[in-house]
């Protein structure tokens, strides 16, 4: 499908890459790396047409589809959701637009030559927008976005309401409607919650299409991908599997050269030591230089950079009471929406905490109430013995001052420390050589996140709240920060996607959901595994839960026996009818659904295209069924309105439907 030759790049006389090859075929699965700068998105940008190669070239097959999702995405539409992800559908298929016009000309032309030809385009068109699933895009479109975190009641927000991590989505869901031949995907782990990346890890799964991807997300990685190409030293290195077999294949590739590069130094130390013992002699000139020419022919074995330099600790800090922080009924809202209503929760010394849950949940207000900086309307919080906390924020980044070196900001933070300590730890974080020296305003956004958390951890704290502190680091940086935290000793409350990080570090979950919070208290395993039993045994869950709450509310459930038998009779009084007015209306929606789907089933038989009446009497009879469903599926979503069937639910005695007339076989 794609087949990139020898590709160079370079920017203000940087080399980013050279003799870059890749043969991407269907279904390929491949995961693009390299640190931070290597040319990752530049790669991306030059596949899809908006950079160009210096070197080599791109060939793509003709009726080849690209769908590109970008890291950084704005938009001040005020389209609703719903509406933005179909247009985009059609627009990009623009088959429905032309089916649209085709009908409008049948039902307005009476001459029978121009409805042949026109039935004949239609019927061609019908089969092509059918077999792309054009039919089912509203329904497809709904289960994507749902997949993707946005609830129901969002489909008809304004995009220009939704904040750039959901416009994110909003992006990738259109994507995933085109359904291209080739879906490249920067990044696109960064905004969605833990939730979401399991929906779209299964979602690629089944996918027909190649996938390139970026990622720091090694646990998508691991599950997505089956082909490597890393970007290493500006050359491209082919690797078939998935991320941690790569890494493992490099580990054991760079042993093999470094025992080489060893036995290559002795057998040059050997051969040195002869040219220099009889350089001047004679009778061994011929074999002088022979080895002269021999050693000048040599290449030098090149050892890979490990991309691990040197592990961080956290400096020791002075040990906390048991009981380190505690939330105790704690209410909050914002503008009337209530967030939490009556939470309690407790982290011990030695507790390191992962709170999860669906974007929007509350988990950063959760973080920044423990952290002391947002206020709340009712409970109370409390910090235990000897306990000194340090938070990192969202918004850490933002508090760099732009003119600042790299060294200056971390003074800032330990001006008892030696220029030499500084210069460790900064090291640590991948800043080495001269990038100490370099001013905040150059850095790029990963530098800046590992200086943030560079100035954060230097401090002496055993209380260490974090919020998505892996956000703009590569694996490199992500794998040095996991590291420190599984060694910590203090108590620790994160947020966080990396989903590697939380199997590392976490040996709490705490889930956020429903202004309430679930506590795991065995690690992230132990939470996917009450998980899966409570989405396999829901029944039997609540059962035994209701059976608990009888044996210890027993008095209390008594009393309360003869109120929700009243409240229950006045339920079924009200809804009773109302049931009866859904049923009716559900049966007339299925049995027009059932009509549409056989007319469909007609469009797509291109025998049946020789009648050209029945196809204009069908034509017109699916357009009034359409109008007829619209007005029903209003009616279901709002009972109340219900008083009289649907104008045009009545099949056309003059056009009974389609399956009726003859058998789809023919």
């Amino acid at each position: 499908m794609l087949k990139i030759s020898n590709l160079g790049k370079s920017f203000a006389g940087n080399k980013l890459f050279s003799s870059l090859s890749l043969t991407v075929r269907a279904r390929d699965r491949f995961a693009i790396l390299g640190p931070n700068g290597s040319g990752k998105t530049t790669l991306f940008e030059m596949i899809y047409g908006t950079l160009q190669a210096d070197t080599g070239d791109i060939k793509k097959r003709k009726d080849l589809t690209i769908g590109y999702l970008r890291q950084d995405i704005e938009t001040l539409s005020d389209k609703k959701l719903l509406d933005d992800v179909l247009e985009t559908y059609e627009s990009e298929s623009g088959i429905k637009h032309r089916i649209d016009k085709i009908i409008a000309k049948l039902d307005k032309t009476t001459d029978k030559s121009v409805q042949e030809k026109l039935v004949h385009e239609l019927g061609e068109l019908q089969f092509k927008y059918e077999s792309s699933g054009g039919y089912d895009a509203e329904y497809k479109a709904k289960i994507i976005l749902c997949g993707l975190g946005f609830k129901e009641q969002e489909f008809t927000r304004a995009l220009n309401e939704f904040s750039g991590g959901w416009l994110m989505r909003v992006e990738l869901a259109k994507l995933l409607m085109i359904n291209p031949n080739v879906l490249m995907l920067d990044e696109p782990t960064n905004h969605l919650d833990l939730e979401s990346c399991v929906w779209f890890e299964n979602y690629l799964a089944k996918y027909k299409g190649a996938v390139l991807v970026t990622s720091h997300d090694r646990a998508f990685l691991n599950r997505i991908t089956t082909k490597i190409m890393a970007i290493e030293n500006k050359q491209a290195i082919h690797h078939h599997g998935n991320y941690d077999s790569y890494v493992t294949s490099r580990q054991k590739e760079k042993e093999g050269l470094e025992a080489a590069a060893k036995r290559q130094e002795k057998k040059f130390i050997k051969e040195t030591r002869f040219i220099e013992r009889f350089r001047y002699k004679g009778s061994k000139a011929s074999q002088v230089q022979s080895r002269i020419k021999m050693l000048s022919k040599v290449e030098q074995i090149k050892i890979p950079r490990s991309t691990k330099r040197i592990n961080f600790s956290f400096p020791k800090s002075q040990r906390s009471g048991d009981e380190v922080i505690s939330l105790s009924d704690i209410h909050k809202a914002y503008d009337g929406n209530i967030v939490y209503s009556g939470v309690d929760l407790t982290i011990n010394r030695g507790d390191k905490v992962a709170l999860i849950g669906q974007n929007g949940v509350g988990k950063s207000t959760l973080l920044k109430i423990l952290a002391g900086v947002l206020p709340f309307e009712q409970g109370k919080r409390a910090t235990g013995y000897n306990v000194t906390g340090a938070y990192y924020a969202q918004h850490q980044l933002e508090l760099l001052i732009p003119e600042n070196r790299v060294i200056d900001e971390m003074k800032l933070v330990a001006r008892e420390d030696s220029e030499q300590q500084l210069r460790s730890i900064l090291g640590a974080f991948l800043f080495i050589g001269d990038d100490i020296l370099k001013k905040v305003s150059v850095l790029s956004g990963g530098e800046k996140a590992r200086l943030a958390l560079a100035k954060m951890l230097i401090r002496p704290a055993n209380l260490i709240l974090m919020d998505e502190p892996t956000n703009h680091l590569d694996i490199a940086s992500r794998e040095i920060l996991t590291d420190a935290l599984e060694d910590y000793d203090g108590a620790l409350c994160f947020i966080t996607h990396d989903r590697t990080l939380i199997r590392q570090v976490a040996n709490k979950v705490v889930e956020i959901g429903n202004s309430a919070l679930n506590v795991y208290p065995s690690g992230y395993e132990y939470y996917l595994y009450k998980k899966s039993i409570a989405d396999g045994q829901t029944n039997d869950k609540l059962a035994i839960s209701y059976k608990n709450n009888q044996i210890e509310n027993t008095g209390k459930l008594k009393g309360q026996k003869h109120k929700e038998a009243t409240l229950r009779n006045e339920y079924y009084r009200k809804m009773t009818p109302l049931k009866r007015k859904l049923e009716e209306v559900q049966a007339e929606i299925t049995q027009l659904e059932n009509e549409k789907e056989d007319i469909e089933c007609l469009f797509t038989d291109v025998d049946k295209y020789s009648n050209g009446e029945k196809i204009v009497a069908a034509t017109k009879r699916h357009v009034q069924i359409k109008k007829s469903l619209t007005i029903l599926e209003k009616q279901w979503e709002n009972p109340d309105a219900i008083n009289k069937k649907a104008p045009g639910f009545v099949p056309d005695s003059g056009s009974p439907a389609p399956a009726q007339q003859e058998p789809k076989n023919g």
